[in-house]
């Protein structure tokens, strides 16, 4: 049976990629800093800890001594945008190496590397292409740059390395920053959206990311060899999308469209003290057109999603709903915890 390593598998990713490999007849191994709970993966699921920025913990697994090597990589470790600069660079770059040098040491043929639309910034372009510039913000749509280059250099030298550049994607499990707006349409609220909500703000399901990345572990490497934006293909204006998840709920939440530009001083100031889950970057695009082709993928790989922006959404507050009760109040910067509201609970209370 084909082996899958899945660097930063105890994430929200991870566990939606652990059961795609187990339905399409492969075994994952997850790799991660943090713990993950077995009983939440599909059986025959493998679990290490430890840094991708290790290099012998990476050769333990990679080929490890009962001779059951792995036999492809998905590079999905990272650091998230409101870790520490220097943990995020360290690990954003310094992992990926670090992943790359190991895995051609061990034989494995190919690693996918999990990168982000971040890459391009704040374009004014639209739809954005993988060919179109690159410039990051902040310290980890840097990171995540300086890591493509990476991976770049070793498929220049020969080595399968195709990348994936994913918009942010949500599905069940998915909390973070959409627990923040799932909570407060639970609850009834206005919603504020920077601008009027017009602009197009593309999403994705995870489990048409999922899809995408197998494609790429599987497809010939003269095909897949490459760099694919992957996104939703239906997806309407925020206000179009979130009032979707707004009537779904039935709750009395709606869309609340605020200035932009008072906005993200206030939050950029909120950040500057850590009263803010919001970072640059998402704050930064809210009220902007943020959408890519995703041609290449669907060209080259045959590559079709299933969900709409909208679709994904509701998908997720679904679970949402069902689990709400057992979620807690979290401090972590993870995906798949709940996050401290910081100064938008005082907000939530006006709304």
């Amino acid at each position: 049976m084909v082996r899958v390593l899945i660097t930063g598998g105890a994430g929200f990713l991870g566990l939606h990629l652990a059961a795609t490999c187990v339905a399409r007849g492969a075994a994952p191994v997850i790799l991660d800093v943090a713990a993950a709970d077995p009983k939440e993966y599909p059986p025959g699921t493998e679990f290490h800890r430890g840094d991708v920025r290790e290099p012998g913990v990476l050769a333990r697994v990679l080929q490890p001594a009962s001779g059951a090597r792995v036999d492809a990589v998905v590079h999905a470790a990272a650091a998230l945008p409101l870790w520490k600069p220097g943990d995020i660079r360290s690990t954003n770059v310094v992992g990926t190496r670090t992943v790359l040098e190991r895995a051609r040491a061990a034989g494995v043929p190919r690693v996918v590397y999990i990168s982000s639309t971040a890459v391009y910034g704040v374009p004014e372009k639209h739809p954005l292409v993988e060919d179109d510039p690159l410039v990051g913000v902040g310290a980890y749509g840097e990171s995540k740059i300086a890591a493509e280059r990476i991976c770049t250099e070793f498929r220049a030298a020969g080595y399968c390395v195709p990348v994936l550049r994913p918009k942010t994607f949500v599905g069940t499990g998915r909390l973070g920053v959409f627990q923040i707006l799932y909570d407060w349409v639970h609850a009834g609220k206005r919603i504020p959206v920077l601008g009027a909500g017009t602009n197009r703000y593309q999403l994705l399901e995870v489990e048409d990311l999922c899809d995408a990345i197998w494609r790429a572990l599987t497809a010939p490497p003269a095909l897949a060899n490459g760099v694919f934006n992957v996104g939703a293909t239906r997806f309407g204006t925020v206000r179009e999308d979130v009032g979707a998840l707004c009537a779904f709920a039935g709750s009395g939440a709606r869309v609340l469209p605020v200035p932009a530009w008072p906005a993200k001083l206030a939050l950029r100031a909120l950040e500057t003290v850590n009263l803010s889950p919001l970072y640059r970057w998402v704050y930064g695009t809210a009220d902007k057109d943020s959408f890519v082709s995703t041609a290449r993928l669907q060209r080259a790989l045959g590559w079709q999603p299933r969900y709409s922006n909208a679709e994904a959404l509701i998908r997720a507050y679904a679970w949402y709903l069902a689990h709400r009760d057992r979620l807690g109040t979290g401090t972590g910067v993870t995906h798949r915890v709940a996050w401290d509201q910081g100064a938008l609970k005082l907000l939530k209370k006006w709304l």
